[in-house]
């Protein structure tokens, strides 16, 4: 009779699934850089309290208090003025396509408005379709212009009363009332189509494998693009069905508004669903086993959700972040769907980030055709 517990048999059991496990590569490699990529990513590309926000400079005066409140501003940190525009609507453009973050107008009496104390003013506006962007950039601003006049006029009382009547207007553009759920509700409809589109179609390959009807398809007279494509598509109905659910429900639970097209934003919907059940297809003609797929799959999206500006600001992370953040394509889409739905954004406004979402489905659809063989080795 055999002992409950024989070591030699443990040791040996225990050998066996160090060698599977080296030889599932995917799973050993998702075992290391998981906890690395998180420990990277939240160490040092994180940051709730994004510096160095691009604005807008729309100077109307061109005297020595506005450039001294100008240089105020950027030695805070939080604004950099990367754009001099000379009319508003150049400024509205600049806002519309989320090139900018803040538009500063000075107007063309400011300084005879601080020369006589006559309450000079500034108009602050804020792209807020992401509250926590913009709230410690604007709380620091009636404090730092004041003090920028204090020091350009002198310390004397009188110059410390006239700056202190300085009036900083702030107009909070998109979401004036600051409500999160304008932001992050918008933003679901790409995580969930991302989350859905490339977990269901990168495990289309290889459940043909485990079930042993690989062979079947390969024998039939079909093209890989024409493999693919009858893979995809169906997939495609399904992300219909979901965008329907989830824009009906945004509207009828939160409230969302949507003030832009809604052809417009069908089209890019459409584009986006597309480069993601390709992304999900090359995925499956890496992998070997439905696990492997839907391990690759968690691999993509996690920094995908991290690093596209949908749970942290995407401009507060540090520049590799941003430059790794670009590569997906959800990053792109949280801009286009945004942009139409809460500033009504139109195609010229919105056209870049579709054209990059129509690149990634080239790339996509290249790699899963170079990737797809003939035979089950």
């Amino acid at each position: 009779m055999s002992r409950i517990l024989d070591f030699g048999r443990l040791s040996a059991l225990l050998v066996k699934e160090f060698i599977q496990m080296r030889r599932d590569r995917i799973t050993f490699g998702m075992m290391l850089g998981v906890p690395l990529m998180q420990l990277v990513l939240f160490g040092f590309a994180i940051n709730n309290d994004p510096k160095a926000l691009p604005a807008a400079l729309l100077a109307l005066s061109q005297d020595h208090y506005s450039r001294a409140v100008v240089s105020a501003l950027e030695n805070t940190g939080y604004y950099r003025f990367d754009h001099i525009v000379r009319t508003a609507g150049e400024a509205e453009a600049l806002m519309a396509s989320g090139e900018v973050v803040f538009v500063v107008t000075i107007p063309s009496d400011f300084a005879r408005r601080v020369d006589r104390g006559q309450n000079p003013e500034i108009l602050i506006e804020a792209d807020a379709t992401d509250p926590s962007v913009a709230s410690g950039a604007i709380s620091t601003l009636g404090t730092v212009a004041s003090q920028a006049l204090v020091r350009e006029r002198g310390t004397s009382p009188d110059a410390a009363e006239q700056a202190a009547q300085l009036q900083v207007v702030v107009h909070r553009r998109y979401n004036p009332e600051g409500i999160s759920q304008y932001n992050i509700v918008p933003g679901l409809l790409g995580v969930i189509l991302q989350m859905t589109m490339v977990m269901m179609t990168s495990i289309a390959l290889t459940r043909e494998r485990e079930r042993g009807t690989m062979e079947n398809l390969l024998a039939m007279p079909a093209t890989p693009l024409e493999i693919m494509l009858g893979k995809v598509l169906p997939y495609l109905v399904v992300g219909a069905v979901q965008v329907a659910v989830i824009l009906g429900a945004s509207k009828a639970l939160f409230g969302i508004p949507f003030v832009g097209s809604v052809i417009l934003l069908l089209f890019a919907v459409l584009i986006f669903v597309s480069a993601l059940v390709l992304l999900g297809y090359s995925f499956s003609t890496f992998a070997r086993t439905q696990m492997q797929a839907l391990q690759l799959t968690v691999f993509f999206f996690l920094p995908s959700i991290l690093l596209s500006g949908f749970m942290f600001p995407f401009r507060g992370m540090p520049d590799w972040a941003q430059w790794i953040g670009e590569t997906f394509p959800l990053t792109h889409f949280l801009r286009v769907i945004r942009a139409v739905m809460l500033k009504g954004a139109a195609l010229p406004e919105v056209a870049f980030e579709m054209g990059i979402l129509a690149l990634f489905i080239l790339i996509y659809a290249g790699i899963a055709l170079l990737r797809f063989r003939r035979t089950l080795d």
